[in-house]
Order: structure tokens, then sequence, then C-alpha cells
């Protein structure tokens, strides 16, 4: 396992099914993570990731002044930041014809614009320290869109354009910024979504979380830009 040990970690979405398994995955390698979502974390949640961990609910992660004052409270707790891990975001699942172009705003403002704001408001204090990492969280789907997945696959794309744009920004601060690509991930929701669907080639969370902790170590202090897919069997 990567060492993360005296490491600031902030994951944004922490509080859902691939958020904490990045969170477990970090912490279990000695760093300390900061979860920011909207939603507040379930009692489990809380309970588990207490002592030096911060754990801040009701932020607004598509709106810099929300996402500037809760970077500005885990510092304010942890004196610095080392990481960013953008999982935050969202799927809707509908056609053109039948659907409301809001939907695709909405894709926007949950999967991209979260990334991008994120991203702008920890910039600071990585560019203070001279070192650091951001893994955004793009999809596999993303390559091509079927029927009804435009707008998600869309605000998906445009992480990745994201995640190249500041790998080249960033580079020379010895800042490296790279995306993962999940394939379907095994979670609740997908799987009520999807009952009919074989879950046995679905990727495991915590599966990905092993790459976004590489991305994040020191062993991956040479790769820059990438998108990594993680697929599983699928």
């Amino acid at each position: 396992m990567s060492s993360m040990q005296g490491r600031v970690v902030i994951v944004t979405g922490g509080f859902g099914a691939l958020g904490s398994a990045v969170a477990r995955k970090c912490s279990a390698a000695g760093a300390t993570v900061a979860m920011l979502g909207r939603a507040p974390p379930s009692a489990t949640l809380a309970a588990e990731f207490t002592g030096p961990h911060v754990l801040l609910s009701g932020v607004d992660l598509a709106r810099l002044d929300d996402a500037s004052k809760a970077i500005a409270t885990v510092t304010a707790r942890t004196a610095r930041i080392d990481a960013l891990i953008n999982v935050a975001g969202g799927f809707r699942s509908e056609t053109l014809e039948h659907g409301d172009v809001a939907t695709w705003d909405l894709m926007f403002h949950m999967n991209l614009k979260t990334a991008v704001v994120a991203s702008k408001a920890v910039l600071p204090y990585l560019l203070a320290s001279g070192r650091g990492r951001i893994v955004n969280v793009g999809a596999g789907a993303a390559a091509r869109a079927g029927a009804g997945m435009g707008a998600y696959t869309a605000s998906k794309a445009g992480v990745e354009r994201l995640t190249e744009s500041l790998a080249a920004e960033l580079g020379a601060h010895d800042i490296t910024v790279n995306s993962i690509l999940p394939g379907v991930i095994d979670t609740p929701q997908n799987r009520a979504d999807m009952p009919d669907a074989d879950v046995k080639r679905w990727v495991q969370p915590d599966a990905i979380a092993d790459v976004v902790l590489f991305l994040v170590s020191d062993e991956a202090r040479a790769v820059n830009g990438a998108s990594v897919r993680v697929f599983g069997r699928g």
C-alpha cells in the first residue's frame, strides 16, 4: 500500500459509495482526510472518521465562495493540503426528445462545474506548497454516448478536458492532474436502478479507490494528464 503518512487529502462527494471508499483507502494509508458534501454523512461514517479527519456537509461545490470557505475551514484544522480528489457528481439518463434541456445544465453543474470550482478553490494551497495531486472522476461511458446518455457523457468528457488542461497548466509546479474513467460501479443505487444487470462485471468502489490512491501517491509522480480506465471485468 502506498504511504500517505502526514498527507492531507480532500475528497469531494466524500459521503457517497465511491467517495467513502476513497476516503477509507487514503485514511488506511495514513492520510488525514477531509470529506466535503452537500448532504450530511451517515452516522456510521461520521463515527468512523473522527480525530484529525474533517467532515463538512452543506457545501455547494458548484459555488466558489462555498468551496473556498470549506477549504479554508479544512486548512484551519490541518494547516496544509496535499491532494484533491473530485468524486462529487451525479447521473441522469433521458433522451433529448422526451427529456428536459435543463438536464444538460444539471449534469454540467454536478459533474464538471464541481470539479472546476473545487480545483480553483484548492489551487492557492497547492501552489503555495510547491507540490500536489488532483484526481478527477470521469466516466468510461464518456468515450461514446448511447441513447439518453448525451448530457451525462458530455459533462464527463468535459472532466477529461479539464484534467488535460490543468495538467499542462500545473505540471511545472510539481502538481499532477489525472482522471480515472470507471465502468459501471457496484453501488446500492446502481443495483436498484439496474436490477437485471450482471453485477459480477461491475467494478467495485474499493478497486477504484486503489487506483486513486496510487495517483495521489509519490509512486505516481511521473504520471500527469492521464485518463485511466478502471473497468473491472466490464
